[in-house]
């Protein structure tokens, strides 16, 4: 039984009665043996369990939207400076030393599409991780602008579901991506799901981007939707590609996971099983209150932690 739900077992009428449930001695002594604080954690155990499951769903469902919030504004802020001092990547490499590649998570462009309301910072890379942030660049693709096939991956539920709403454009549609080259504009041509045909390549020195995200209901992906776009405005030189298909990590692709998500996790579940043994000693030297008072916060800020972590198992677009 947990220590929130009952008085402790063996518990005396006069404990019971007593103010704030002081044991004697000899009852502490009862309540202190093994046995006694193995129920007790195996209860607190079940009880951390479920306030994880429940926080989790809250968690991905609505509150990560805080999250991409916070970072779309940290990384809008600093993509603006980086365009009016020209230091904005323009390729796969750093600004001014080709030796070493962007750093996953860099802001890359800004994405604009009026028709469905988004305006969003696009991130290089597309793991689970950069994708908490906002919509990311598939590495072994030009940059949008550029000639040739780029790739963009978002998410359509968690972290603000950026892409949610790509199902609602039609063809004809039109919206910019603004980068270290200038403002590319893009006009939809078709929204493909699987086993729809592929349109025909673009023209030699021609650009089209493809907008990819889930299919199917929220958070039970049954397939993935790709938004064929055209480039319409004048193509930018595109430098050397260094990243090939062969680079990229299987958690890149589209529903990609992260399997070694796994290992900060498992470290986290020994952290959660400390805790329920800590609050199973606890709630016997301090009382119930005190030790919960202390422990909301504790286990909050676990419970973030481990839902991030486990987040990143899950397919990177949902």
């Amino acid at each position: 039984m947990s220590l929130v739900d009952a008085p402790r077992e063996g518990a005396s009428a006069s404990e019971k009665g007593r103010p704030g449930g002081v044991p004697t001695s000899s009852e502490r002594r009862r309540a202190d043996s093994p046995a006694a604080l193995a129920r007790e954690a195996a209860g607190n155990a079940l009880w951390i369990l479920a306030i994880f499951l429940i926080g989790f769903a809250v968690w991905f469902s609505f509150a990560s939207r805080l999250h991409y919030d916070r970072v779309q504004h940290g990384a809008y802020a600093s993509f603006r400076v980086n365009l009016a001092l020209a230091t904005a990547p323009t390729g796969p490499t750093q600004p001014g030393d080709p030796s070493k590649l962007l750093a996953a998570g860099t802001p890359v462009a800004v994405l604009s599409m009026p028709t469905i309301g988004l305006t969003s910072v696009v991130f290089e890379g597309s793991t689970g991780l950069v994708l908490e942030g906002g919509p990311g660049h598939l590495r072994d693709t030009p940059m949008p602008g550029q000639p040739g096939v780029s790739v963009i991956l978002g998410r359509r539920t968690a972290y603000g579901g950026p892409f949610s709403r790509l199902p609602r454009l039609h063809v004809g549609d039109a919206f910019t991506v603004t980068t270290g080259q200038g403002v590319a504009t893009y006009r939809v041509i078709d929204l493909r799901r699987q086993r729809d045909p592929v349109p025909p390549l673009p023209a030699a020195g021609g650009g089209r981007l493809i907008l990819v995200t889930a299919d199917g209901p929220p958070l039970a992906p049954s397939g993935v939707l790709r938004v064929d776009t055209d480039l319409t405005s004048t193509a930018k030189p595109a430098p050397a590609m260094v990243i090939s298909p062969v680079n990229l990590a299987p958690s890149e692709q589209a529903l990609g996971t992260e399997p070694l998500a796994w290992l900060p996790l498992v470290g986290w579940g020994g952290v959660l099983l400390a805790a329920a043994c800590f609050l199973a000693w606890a709630g016997q030297r301090w009382g119930r209150w005190q030790t919960w008072i202390v422990a909301v916060p504790v286990l909050g800020y676990l419970s973030l932690t481990i839902a991030d972590q486990v987040a990143r198992l899950l397919p990177n677009l949902l």
